[in-house]
């Protein structure tokens, strides 16, 4: 059995799992940016600078903490292959609610600005989410309780 973190590590933990999800999400909408439709082009590019931004934001955040930022893989396995402009967008959707769950694990484990900035990512998170998606979820970021209110 794996033991718990202690509750000081767990801001940590959070935050280098919300670092991690940026760095795949920069990866993903490099694939988007080239398969995108030319009328979503630019909210792609968008998307993009706001990954590399949040990135960097939360690289400084594990230092002043005393981590040691978790580095970006060479490359992310996708769910599926991007062919075109549908899939492309499909993929954004997806990679935006992953980064909306990282930053609601940040939200829940943080505290003070850092609360405050995850709270914030995660909220853009999710509207760029219901953009690509055409929609959004009853719980963004809490990925069990949308299901339930969707079934429900």
């Amino acid at each position: 059995m794996k033991p718990s973190p202690s509750p000081a590590s767990r801001p940590l933990e959070a935050a280098q799992s919300a670092l991690a999800a940026e760095h795949a999400a920069a990866y993903g909408y490099g694939v988007i940016g080239a398969r995108t439709s030319p009328e979503r082009a630019a909210e792609a590019r968008e998307a993009y600078g706001n990954h590399l931004a949040r990135r960097d934001s939360l690289t400084r955040t594990v230092r002043e903490m005393g981590g040691s930022p978790r580095a970006a893989e060479a490359a992310y396995a996708l769910p599926y292959e991007v062919r075109g402009p549908a899939d492309a967008e499909r993929l954004a959707a997806e990679i935006e609610e992953r980064v909306a769950g990282a930053y609601s694990d940040l939200v829940r484990a943080a505290e003070g600005p850092l609360r405050r900035e995850a709270a914030d990512a995660l909220s853009a998170a999710a509207v760029r989410a219901a953009r690509w998606r055409g929609g959004g979820v009853a719980f963004p970021g809490l990925a069990e309780r949308a299901d339930r209110a969707q079934t429900g």
